[in-house]
């Protein structure tokens, strides 16, 4: 027989059992977002050591990581894409287009405007993220702000920014800001697709939008797409790989669970990150400030979880 009192617990007991859940999910996705970090760290340092073209580059790993993930997706996960919806489907296609500005305008923005400039402005993201949520009627709590502040400072400890009066590096600056905004709008149309897509179905088809435009750029520009060496091919297999299959596919993994602005704020590591990368691996000593700015953007971030986790 149930007495009363047991009755009265089942609630209780029932709602323990889900913040249990949603905490371990939330662990599960932390773990996931640093790997995504770790992936996209090896960028920088794999594009810089890559003797190609930096369009054709990007062209290149999101076409490999279409050709992986279509048969994953045209069989195993059919189903997923054919109950996407025209609303998920089109903000699919979008999210691509916008992935490819935001790679079309910081690239050739590195060759204009010096490149820690460049780096300070397109790590502008989660300012860009938090003010857009702010005009759609969101209301990001003062912890929020305060971290993605925080963390932009360490960025700017890191790289600097030294904005010049050329009328050339001030375009550079421009792009590099616009290729910040992007990424903004990147992670915000991922979030709302990752309501009711699944990563893969989202990923295949973002990925696959991102690759035809980047192609039609290549080839509007004249960006030679192949007579490379294998090392090179070799660089953008390993490219693909890391930056775009476990970087950039895991961030839309966890940004449905973490939010975009802790997502988009926890992108910043990969400033510190690709330097200290670069130093084991190329060779070129990390800058002093590398460490301080680590500790600084890891400051802003845990402010933006916390924010998150009280909300």
């Amino acid at each position: 027989m149930t007495t009363p009192e047991q009755t009265a617990a089942r609630p209780a007991a029932a709602s323990t059992a889900q913040a249990g859940a949603s905490e371990g999910g939330r662990g599960v996705d932390l773990a996931l977002l640093a790997v995504a970090i770790s992936g996209v760290s090896l960028s920088a340092p794999l594009i810089a050591a890559t003797a190609a073209p930096a369009l054709a580059i990007a062209f290149w790993r999101n076409a490999m990581a279409v050709g992986v993930l279509t048969p994953v997706a045209l069989w195993r996960h059919r189903g997923e894409l054919r109950r996407m919806g025209r609303r998920a489907t089109g903000l699919s296609v979008l999210a691509g287009l916008v992935l490819a500005a935001h790679f079309g305008l910081w690239l050739p923005s590195l060759g204009m405007t010096s490149v820690a400039t460049s780096t300070a402005l397109v790590t502008t993201t989660p300012i860009w993220t938090t003010l857009i949520l702010r005009l759609r009627g969101h209301r990001p709590p003062r912890l929020v702000w305060g971290g993605t502040a925080l963390a932009v400072v360490g960025v700017l400890i890191l790289t600097g920014l030294d904005l010049s009066t050329d009328g050339r590096a001030l375009a550079g600056d421009a792009l590099a800001l616009g290729a910040g905004l992007a990424a903004a709008v990147y992670m915000l149309l991922g979030s709302e697709v990752r309501r009711t897509a699944t990563t893969t179905a989202y990923t295949f088809v973002c990925y696959t939008t991102t690759a035809v435009a980047l192609l039609c750029a290549c080839l509007v520009s004249g960006s030679a797409l192949g007579g490379y060496d294998g090392r090179t091919w070799l660089k953008i297999a390993a490219l693909t790989v890391a930056a775009q299959l476990l970087g950039h596919s895991l961030l839309n993994r966890v940004v449905r669970g973490l939010g975009p602005s802790t997502t988009s704020t926890a992108i910043l590591l990969e400033t510190p990150g690709a330097a200290l990368i670069a130093g084991l691996w190329l060779g070129q000593t990390p800058p002093a400030a590398a460490y301080p700015a680590l500790a600084v953007i890891l400051g802003g971030l845990a402010l933006v979880i916390l924010a998150d986790r009280r909300r």
